[in-house]
């Protein structure tokens, strides 16, 4: 069985215990997060949601906080002496997922 939930702007599949990176959550470590965004529920009975599946829920561990590799931002105007180098690290959750109930 799998799901599509909503978080941070975003799809993503899910599969029990499955470990996935999202957007930051305001959790701490090791406590359960529950999902009540469920767009789609697929497997044996299949559960397309309107937008969102009544009663599913996808429960979830999270591990640990991070951030993610460094990306360079640059902008660049040529002719016009204008350049600006900044650097972004985007901060995540790492999950665990734990069940998926309709």
């Amino acid at each position: 069985m799998y799901a599509i939930i909503e978080t941070g702007g975003k799809q993503i599949k899910v599969e029990k215990g499955q470990e996935i990176y999202i957007e930051k959550l305001a959790v701490d470590a090791d406590e359960v997060v529950t999902f009540d965004k469920v767009l789609f529920v697929g497997g044996d009975d299949v559960k397309v949601g309107v937008p969102f599946v009544e009663g599913a829920a996808v429960k979830a561990k999270a591990i640990k906080h991070g951030r993610g590799k460094k990306i360079t931002v640059f902008k660049y105007k040529s002719k016009k002496n204008y350049r600006r180098k900044q650097g972004h690290r985007q901060p995540y959750t790492k999950l665990v997922i734990e069940d998926i109930t309709l």
